[in-house]
């Protein structure tokens, strides 16, 4: 058996409004609803509504041998709700059809591998129990945040019992062998590595409506053939964006039709068979181990982590935000939890990178921000005011404890004022209402008629 895996990413953060300095302890709103929502029913009418329209029916035409696989973050899947519903209706569409496989990831699209074993096991529990809350499955896969691996990495998901992972079919870490092939984990060989075939992936995500490409216009048939040139590979893995149809790949390039006409050539020309991740995993055997002892990616060209991490705005902002994570661990305020929850969102150390020069149309893509700089100053500003919040919670100093101690004290009595002053409001409206002994005519006695009458 030969087999073409698709996979595709599906995530939208919660985008910050402009939040001054001003606002750091006066406004703890930090979204900007309307960007949000217009994005999002912006990305769905070309993309998401479309996209999953056409699968449905490519799955319903080709019977059972049309697989695929996505991984939806949680703040995309909290996005429909609030503003598409329609789009998380049409997912679960796909879900019912038994085609579709929902992949594991971190909750919030987040970096949290980097930092802490113990939240990324908890980002990661708590998306797949949305996966099954949406869609009914128990994810056996893990496609961590933006394909983010490394033996370490491989090694934990291992060990919180999953099956297979999926990353980035870099060259550097491959050398002269192939993505197309089932690898291991080189700590835990228990785990299964698909490596992305990046040519292949790219050739439809950057390249498809490159009129200056050598290779353009790209058809079915021609793709149909480069995959399966070398009979000895086992795997083609199509890793990318979902945005490809319709968003970054608009609809006029003919980027549906093309997703349209594939099958069909894959069938007429070919052995090769769609599976999806797991499958992957269990009908196939790894050929070798894939030893990953730092960090990839599949972003740019290096490959590596410095998208979001590459220069000293993107690295202090990231290390003062966990280092909030252990008092974190003690907070149960529901506002507090998910502000924390979107502040990890990787977008807004994605935002604040200056690698403009290399793939500058890639970062600016849904950036809300003039400048990197920019970027930064808000993110910043945003965590000031979360950190204050959070003081009021869990103080960090003796005289924030003292502080906190205060101010709860005040606001204790400010309550209690405001309880007396309702009773004595309410006990004054009483009075009112009351009839007064000075009113009330007193009756007449025995005594004082007899002397009236006469």
């Amino acid at each position: 058996m030969r087999a073409i895996c698709f996979y595709f990413q599906v995530h939208q953060p919660f985008r910050y409004r402009r939040y001054r300095f001003f606002d750091i302890g006066n406004d703890h709103y930090y979204y900007d609803d309307y960007a949000n929502e217009t994005i999002l029913r912006k990305i769905a009418d070309r993309c998401y509504l479309p996209a999953n329209k056409m699968m449905l029916d490519l799955i319903t035409k080709h019977k059972g041998k049309f697989k695929i696989a996505f991984s939806i973050s949680g703040t995309a899947l909290e996005q429909f709700e609030l503003y598409a519903p329609e789009v998380l209706d049409s997912f679960q569409e796909l879900a019912k059809t038994g085609q579709v496989e929902f992949l594991a990831e971190t909750y919030s699209n987040s970096l949290v591998a980097l930092k802490s074993k113990e939240l990324y096991k908890k980002q990661v529990e708590r998306h797949a129990q949305a996966i099954h809350k949406y869609f009914g499955q128990h994810p056996q896969v893990l496609r961590n945040t933006e394909l983010i691996y490394s033996d370490d990495i491989g090694a934990l998901t291992a060990e919180m019992g999953f099956k297979g992972a999926i990353t980035e079919g870099a060259k550097h870490i491959l050398g002269w062998k192939s993505p197309n092939y089932l690898y291991c984990n080189a700590i835990n060989p228990r785990l299964k590595v698909l490596m992305r075939n990046y040519k292949l992936s790219d050739d439809l995500a950057f390249r498809f409506s490159n009129q200056a490409w050598n290779e353009y216009p790209l058809t079915a048939d021609k793709f149909v053939r480069w995959m399966d040139g070398d009979q000895k590979d086992e795997i083609i893995n199509l890793f990318m964006h979902y945005e490809t149809f319709g968003e970054h790949q608009l609809a006029e390039t003919g980027i549906f039709r093309f997703m349209e006409e594939l099958p069909d050539a894959v069938f007429k020309n070919s052995k090769l068979q769609f599976a999806t991740p797991s499958e992957i995993v269990d009908q196939f055997q790894p050929v070798s181990m894939v030893s990953v002892p730092h960090a990839i990616s599949w972003a740019d060209e290096e490959r590596d982590l410095t998208a979001w991490l590459g220069n000293e705005m993107q690295q202090e902002a990231f290390d003062k935000l966990y280092e909030l994570k252990d008092r974190m661990e003690q907070v149960n305020d529901p506002e507090l939890l998910k502000d924390w929850s979107y502040l990890q969102v990787s977008d807004h150390f994605y935002y604040m990178s200056t690698k403009f020069f290399s793939d500058g149309e890639i970062h600016s893509y849904f950036n809300p921000y003039e400048s990197p700089y920019e970027a930064f100053i808000n993110y910043m500003n945003v965590l000031s005011d979360f950190k204050l919040r959070l003081n009021t919670f869990v103080p960090e100093s003796e005289m924030e404890h003292k502080i906190a101690a205060m101010n709860k004290m005040i606001a204790e009595k400010e309550e209690k004022l405001k309880k007396y002053e309702a009773e004595i409001v309410r006990l004054q409206q009483k009075k009112k209402k009351k009839p007064t002994t000075a009113n009330k005519s007193k009756p007449k006695t025995a005594l004082k008629k007899k002397i009236e009458k006469k």
